[in-house]
């Protein structure tokens, strides 16, 4: 509220008292109590603290302090003649005009009204007041009353002053960002240091005054200081024309960001030129060591020949083969290497890599899992195939990554940073197998003519090996589609569920003589059939299937029982010179006897198999040993065999099985069966097998855990179900 000892400045106050109206004195007593009330309101909030109230009857002219307001303006009650001209005439002659307007204005649209000035107290001294009020409404629309508090904020200036000397005589910059990141204090120091006048940046915008900083370091940590309410520290550079590294901490607070900087563009250099220094000394350290390494070549390349030509003779395992191979040729040959096998010089696949420095083997291999995809066809490794030619790559970071497509793969190989590489073809009988890729980081000594001649001897040694792998395996794929084309599937009698298993052994080219069987006789019994020819080779595979074709046609046009089936086989084996041997078991499932509906009867014999094992409905596994060894089949002519009888209960599971299941080098046989009958009751004792996949889901469990993924020899399995009796529905009539 304001002073001026003048005419015009008592006019001025005048005019905010007229501008209210007059308020008809029967309007008067109908807000009376409302604006009472209202007063009193204003009273209680600022009596808690050291807050005077006023209150200006706009109607009557009254202006009315309370004793904190006396106490802050040093006038006495009994001085003060309640006028707004007493106001102005204590109000600093510089505030009455600013004053004034801000009362006008919350009078004129009953509105709120808020000012700092300076009151001239009786004494002499000044003191800074902050004040806000309110102007209310009356009956008419026009305001009739303006109530409000205000307080002494001198002390707060008076600080404020002192801090803005202290802040401009430190030798830090310094400058404070409002909510809207303009610039609302900038000291001297931050002048210099910012390269523009205070005049230019108070009121500007950080972000227009510096647009540089948008997107940089800075506005990164000046966001994530007022956003977590928590301090940075960082250093940044910003471009020119500034063209210096900071050292900045940035304090957020009530006021906004306080910025606090310095210039340590010197520092930053001295560290940079000490960077390059211990660079420049390991660049020259590994130069020594790679001459160190260069002058061991000649000594190790016969040494290297005789390794490599031996590990690849030792295994037709294409991926040991190969992974031995770049082992052998890094470090002493290359930094790292690549080791691509290709069927159609389209289809290809890295199927080894190798880095001599332990913590950059997983980059390289992670590398090897993106180029093959990413290469473009005209690249080096393409035209090494295409060719059957050496093909080298100097400045090999950026010439590879131009055949890159995809930008995972040029990032990681900037992280490899290969100074050059030589991609050697691997050949063999006529036709390009693969390829060896070498690279060499940076520092490294190049190829010689020496070096390459003998890569090439290698990658034709190593490209013979991958052939002979291709070879094998097409040949163990063959074997395996042959001895699965040779088994028929199982029949679906009713009241059994049948799941059949065979698995190659996991050796390239091994046909084995492993069967299976299962299917009617004429009248309607079910026979199952497991057995095994001696041998893995070809002869072996036809031999199994003249047996099993023969037991086939003999169960079905004899409807014999089990024993009499072997007995006739031995016989037609002997007598057409099927000259073999092999073991078999042979059942037939049958109704049970006695009315036992849902059980079925099962009658074997066994020419030197392995026992069956029956899962009870429990889930509990046992072997049926009969005790006594049979011969095989085509040992003698005329052998008589045994026969053995047991009861299934509805839910029991028969199973029957070849030797590979089972038989573990230096484990005997029945060791291996007693494992089987533990590892069934695991898998069965709380599994119910409810539905129509839950058998065969059990009999992969059962692979999985007795061979771990990893057969020595062929096996086949044959399970059986007994499903149980459905359940009679007691209302049904």
């Amino acid at each position: 509220m304001p002073v001026r000892d003048a005419a015009d400045d008592d006019a001025s106050v005048a005019s905010v008292q007229c501008h209210a109206g007059a308020v008809h004195p029967e309007g008067v007593d109908a807000v009376a109590h409302a604006l009472e009330a209202e007063r009193m309101r204003w009273q209680l909030a600022v009596t808690a603290g050291e807050i005077g109230g006023f209150d200006w009857d706009l109607v009557t002219g009254r202006l009315e302090w309370d004793d904190q307001l006396h106490a802050i303006f040093g006038i006495p009650r009994e001085d003060f003649d309640g006028t707004i001209e007493h106001f102005a005439a204590v109000l600093h002659p510089d505030d009455v005009a600013r004053v004034t307007q801000a009362l006008r204005a919350a009078i004129a649209s009953c509105a709120e009204y808020v000012a700092e000035y300076r009151v001239v107290r009786p004494d002499g001294t000044v003191r800074w007041v902050q004040a806000r009020g309110k102007a209310l409404r009356g009956p008419d629309g026009t305001a009739v009353r303006v109530l409000g508090a205000a307080y002494d904020t001198t002390d707060r200036r008076d600080a404020d002053a002192r801090i803005s000397r202290v802040l401009e005589t430190m030798s830090a910059a310094f400058f404070l960002l409002d909510d809207a990141w303009r610039f609302t204090y900038v000291n001297a120091e931050a002048e210099v240091l910012l390269a523009r006048p205070r005049s230019e940046l108070l009121g500007g915008v950080l972000w227009e005054l510096f647009p540089d900083a948008v997107g940089s370091a800075f506005e990164e940590h000046y966001r994530a200081a007022v956003r977590t309410g928590e301090p940075r520290t960082f250093e940044a550079y910003y471009p020119a024309p500034l063209d210096r590294w900071y050292e900045v901490r940035a304090w957020p607070g009530t006021d906004g960001l306080s910025v606090y900087f310095s210039d340590c563009t010197e520092r930053r250099r001295s560290q940079d030129e000490a960077r390059r220094a211990r660079d420049r000394a390991e660049t020259e350290r590994r130069a020594a060591e790679w001459a160190r390494q260069r002058a061991e070549v000649g000594q190790a390349r016969l040494r290297l020949l005789g390794e490599v030509g031996d590990d690849l003779a030792s295994t037709l395992d294409t991926e040991d083969a190969v992974a031995r191979l770049a082992r052998h040729l890094v470090p002493s040959l290359a930094s790292w290497c690549l080791i691509t096998l290709s069927t159609d010089q389209r289809h290809l696949r890295d199927i080894a890599s190798w880095h001599g420095d332990p913590a950059r083997r997983e980059t390289v291999a992670r590398y090897a899992r993106l180029r093959l995809n990413s290469l473009d066809p005209s690249s080096y490794l393409y035209q090494a195939l295409r060719t059957g030619e050496v093909v080298a790559v100097p400045d090999a970071t950026r010439a590879i990554s131009e055949v890159l497509t995809v930008g995972e793969a040029r990032t990681v190989l900037g992280e490899l940073a290969p100074s050059s590489a030589y991609a050697i073809p691997l050949r063999a009988r006529g036709r390009t197998v693969g390829a060896m890729t070498l690279f060499l980081d940076e520092g490294r000594r190049d190829l010689t003519s020496d070096d390459l001649a003998m890569l090439v001897q290698l990658a034709d040694r190593a490209g013979l090996a991958l052939d002979n792998a291709r070879l094998y395996e097409e040949q163990r794929q063959m074997a395996e589609s042959l001895q699965r084309a040779l088994l028929s599937p199982p029949v679906t009698p009713e009241g059994l569920r049948v799941v059949v298993r065979y698995l190659p052994a996991s050796r390239a080219a091994q046909v084995g003589g492993d069967w299976y069987d299962a299917f009617l006789q004429r009248d309607g019994a079910t026979v199952l059939a497991v057995g095994d020819v001696i041998g893995h080779d070809t002869q072996a595979a036809a031999a199994m299937s003249q047996v099993r074709t023969l037991l086939r046609g003999i169960g079905y046009t004899s409807g014999a029982a089990p024993a009499t089936i072997l007995r006739d086989l031995d016989e037609a084996m002997q007598g057409l010179r099927v000259d073999t041997m092999a073991t078999a078991v042979v059942a037939r499932v049958d109704p049970a006897p006695c009315g036992d509906v849902g059980g079925r009867r099962v009658r074997w014999s066994s020419a030197g198999h392995l026992p069956l094992v029956v899962v009870a409905p429990d889930g509990t596994a046992r072997a049926l040993d009969t005790g006594r060894y049979e011969l095989l089949l085509g040992v003698g002519q005329g052998t008589e065999r045994a026969e053995h009888e047991v009861l299934l209960e509805p839910g029991s599971v028969l199973m029957l099985y070849t030797d590979g299941l089972v038989e573990r080098r230096g484990e005997h046989l029945s060791q291996g069966v007693a494992r089987l009958c533990e590892v069934l009751t695991e898998l069965l004792a709380h599994v119910p097998l409810d539905d129509e996949d839950a058998l065969a889901r059990a009999v992969d469990g059962l692979l999985a855990r007795m061979l771990d993924g990893h057969a020595d020899d062929d096996v086949a399995v044959l399970a059986v179900h007994v499903l149980p009796r459905p359940e009679v529905d007691a209302t049904a009539a």
